[in-house]
């Protein structure tokens, strides 16, 4: 109880050092006696270090040293006096600086003994080589002499040298014991010291961890409640600290958020109602999508267009309500991109089928963003043009009509204008006569513009006859550079092509396509000055083959370059020169063959016109 007492009077910061403190006090009593087993088993590794490997040591050199000995005896014996007794000499005060050191590190019972026993012995080697090799006349059995002599005492202080080495060696192994024994000890009494802190400190921090937690539950539960929209919910306030205080400021929080429920809410659904009735009353089409491509709004025109009732929405994907595949595969990409996506004019539009009534739409597609600019949904606007589909329609049937019936007397005109020239020579005043070319150039003009309209209205409509066949773009390169050889000529413009080898062949009709290799050149003559430079280019990407017809001219301004292809634009401040069809028929019969043209240009640099064409299969 008095526990509980001095935790509930504790700040929260106070409660976090606590458990803290109790942690560490824990921890550091679990150091501590590791430290202290540490420094146990130091000793007894260290004693199995200081106190034998010295005399090991020395026990070994002074057995190399005794050995080397023997070899020095070997060498005077087959005449080599003079090393043999310097490699003996050198060896003996080598022997005997180890014996020294030896003498030195007796640490262990019976080592003494050794000890001595290894002195005497090197005593009795030395005299015995001091009698050997004082020897003026070598006897026939100065061998037999050696082994009886000599190398019995050898063989005695070699035997003492093991002896001390294995004295130590076993000593040293009996300290490992030792050492090892102190280890298990060290390592399960520590052990039993860190789990018995562990458990304090479990208890202790469960303990804690429930006295910080509880009141915090508490938030929690409020938190559900007011998401839920209970917004009358209260925290009760158990302790004086930070707790206590964030409960008291949660509870003030709860109740301003009560007031502002109640005093905005009537708000809220007006400007609901108002957005609805905004939607509502738009005559395009709108559906908005989540990022799981499920319908969460859609509107009145939408489902009319559609033919769906806002029930089925509910449960309705993108799929389920655009016959158009490509449609959502658009969205889809828009999803992963989180860009709106860049569409041709051309291709916005879609499509729709609702019971008897089919409707021509012109679609576009919106990324919505959130505040954190991720992505949380897409808008669908679909704005039926099915009325501007027919006067289109009815315009080129009007425009066939005229232009066919304008062929008729411009012929006429053409023929009575040619005839009043050939027969006016020397007639007529200059004057009158100059007005008459007049009058026959624009009969001419006239007449290409009728024959222009013409066949971009049959090819718009689907009226005009297609001759395709395998045609190798070599022969239609040839073909324009025969066609334009006087003009370039005049112009001095020098005409290059460039077709990699092994380039298939097209399927394509060859007049039609000529026809616009030949616009495309003609009207970068047009604007070329002398020595120019026009570039004819081939190349296979995918199935398709990339032609292309490069200048260096003036270059097309960039708020043009999505215009040019259609009817009766041209370029201001140039000198007209056409009728400003030739790039819209280019269009319409790329098209026909399921290609697409465009063009790159920058001012000053010059103007690159690319259409494709498919690979003959």
């Amino acid at each position: 109880m008095l526990l509980l007492k001095m935790m509930a009077d504790m700040t929260l910061k106070k409660k976090i050092l606590t458990g803290y403190g109790v942690a560490f006090t824990l921890m550091g009593l679990v150091v501590a006696w590791s430290v202290a087993n540490l420094v146990s088993l130091g000793k007894a590794s260290d004693a199995i270090l200081s106190e034998n490997y010295r005399s090991i040591l020395a026990a070994e050199n002074m057995v190399d040293a005794l050995e080397r000995q023997d070899s020095a005896i070997l060498l005077i014996y087959i005449g080599d006096s003079e090393r043999g007794n310097l490699q003996f000499r050198e060896n003996e005060a080598l022997f005997l600086q180890w014996l020294a050191r030896a003498k030195d590190n007796i640490t262990i019972t019976g080592e003494a003994d050794l000890v001595r026993e290894i002195e005497a012995g090197y005593r009795a080697y030395r005299y015995g080589f001091s009698q050997w090799t004082d020897l003026k006349v070598r006897p026939a059995s100065v061998s037999a002499l050696y082994r009886k002599s000599v190398y019995p005492l050898f063989t005695k202080v070699k035997d003492a040298c093991i002896g001390l080495r294995r004295l130590n060696e076993d000593t040293m192994y009996a300290a490992s014991v030792k050492a090892g024994v102190v280890a298990n000890r060290a390592i399960w009494s520590t052990s039993f010291v860190a789990g018995a802190a562990l458990v304090v400190a479990l208890i202790f921090s469960l303990f804690l961890a429930e006295r910080v937690v509880r009141p915090i539950r508490g938030f929690m539960a409020a938190s559900r409640k007011i998401s839920a929209g209970d917004y009358a919910v209260q925290v009760p306030v158990e302790t004086d600290d930070e707790l206590g205080s964030l409960a008291r400021e949660f509870n003030e929080m709860a109740t301003k958020l009560l007031r502002y429920h109640e005093m905005n809410i009537e708000q809220i659904i007006a400007e609901k109602n108002k957005g609805e009735a905004i939607l509502s009353s738009i005559e395009d089409g709108l559906v908005v999508f989540d990022i799981n491509l499920n319908i969460t709004s859609i509107n009145p025109a939408a489902r009319e267009m559609l033919g769906v009732t806002l029930a089925e929405t509910v449960s309705l994907q993108c799929p389920d309500i655009l016959p158009d595949s490509k449609l959502c595969d658009l969205i889809r990409e828009t999803l992963e991109t989180g860009s709106h996506p860049s569409i041709p004019e051309d291709d916005r539009m879609v499509v729709l089928t609702a019971g008897n009534r089919t409707r021509h739409c012109l679609f576009s597609v919106t990324a919505i963003l959130g505040r954190d600019r991720h992505l949380s949904g897409i808008v669908l606007l679909l704005r039926d043009v099915t009325r501007l589909k027919e006067v289109e329609q009815l315009k080129s049937e009007f425009v066939m009509a005229a232009s066919h019936e304008l062929r008729t007397p411009l012929t006429s005109l053409g023929m009575s204008v040619d005839l009043l020239l050939e027969h006016a020579d020397g007639a007529l005043k200059e004057k009158d006569h100059d007005l008459l070319r007049v009058a026959h150039e624009e009969v001419l003009r006239m007449k290409a513009l009728v024959n222009d309209l013409l066949d971009l209205s049959k090819i718009e409509a689907g009226r005009i006859e297609m001759e395709y066949d395998s045609v190798p773009v070599v022969t239609l390169f040839d073909h324009v550079r025969t066609v334009f050889k006087g003009q370039l000529d005049m112009k001095e413009v020098d005409l290059v092509s460039h077709i990699p080898s092994e380039l298939p062949r097209v399927r394509a009709d060859a007049n039609k396509i000529t026809w616009v290799l030949t616009n495309l050149v003609s009207n970068a003559l047009r604007y070329l000055g002398r020595g120019g430079r026009i570039a004819l280019r081939a190349q296979r990407i995918g199935p398709n083959v990339h032609l292309s017809v490069q200048d260096n001219g003036p270059g097309i301004p960039q708020p043009y370059q999505s215009k040019i292809f259609q009817k009766f634009v041209q370029v201001k401040g140039r000198e007209p020169g056409g009728t400003g069809l030739g790039l819209a028929i280019c269009k319409e019969i790329v098209r026909a063959h399921a290609g697409a043209i465009w063009v790159d240009s920058s001012p000053d640099t010059g103007s690159t016109f690319t259409f494709t064409l498919p690979i003959n299969q």
